[in-house]
């Protein structure tokens, strides 16, 4: 995983809405970018980044793209996160 990958793309509010978006279910992109007031071409953009950072993934179903959640990296970035003690015990 390429963690400065995954961190630059949870930083942008609109990506982390399509995370949370997906969540609950799979979605079309259109579907998506109709959740959104911002052009088709701006919601793909922010699906390419979130999909190179490995933190969604496509599913091609006859004529449609429909996009999920990859949770695996969420986990490891917690894992990072834990491992620098922040969250976890502190023995002061």
């Amino acid at each position: 995983m390429a963690m400065s990958q995954t961190l630059k793309a949870i930083a942008d509010p609109v990506r982390r809405q399509i995370l949370e978006l997906l969540r609950e279910k799979s979605y079309a992109a259109g579907d998506i970018a109709s959740k959104f007031d911002l052009s088709q071409a701006t919601v793909s953009y922010h699906l390419k980044l979130l999909k190179k950072a490995d933190l969604i993934r496509e599913r091609k179903e006859k004529n449609y793209i429909y996009y999920e959640l990859n949770a695996t990296v969420f986990e490891e970035v917690l894992t990072w996160i834990y491992s620098l003690g922040i969250g976890g015990n502190n023995d002061d």
